[in-house]
């Protein structure tokens, strides 16, 4: 569900309105639904929790929970890429430049959110084109 939803990220300039919907909207609204449904059902038995790096491995050494955990990064992950493909979108960013930030969030999350940022700032530099020297 998640890879359609990243396929449709890819295509977006051919269907703007459709990939807001599906990448933005429904894709992670499932995910959302699917993560919600695994936590209500298997958080009670967990162990663990998130105060420290060793409870939460020991969280997620339930099968149950560590599905709930990857669904949650496939829903934000998804969600921060099509909010890159938007905000690239709103300020004229090239969708060639877009792609390799969607494989990184794809990835690595955080990593493609960075180097989508650091695009949109490198863009929004003024140019040193006839400047004085």
């Amino acid at each position: 569900m998640a890879v359609v939803g990243w396929l449709v990220l890819l295509a977006s300039p051919f269907m703007p309105k459709i990939a807001h919907y599906v990448s933005a909207v429904a894709v992670p609204l499932l995910l959302a639904v699917v993560y919600s449904s695994l936590i209500m059902a298997f958080w009670s038995g967990g162990q663990g929790g998130f105060d420290s790096l060793e409870h939460v491995a020991k969280l997620f050494r339930s099968p149950e929970l560590l599905l709930a955990g990857w669904i949650h990064y496939l829903a934000f992950d998804l969600f921060v890429g099509a909010w890159i493909v938007e905000k690239a979108r709103e300020n004229g960013v090239a969708f060639w430049a877009v792609i390799p930030c969607l494989v990184l969030t794809f990835l690595f999350g955080p990593a493609g959110f960075l180097l989508f940022n650091a695009i949109s700032a490198a863009k929004s530099v003024p140019s040193l084109k006839g400047t004085a020297s």
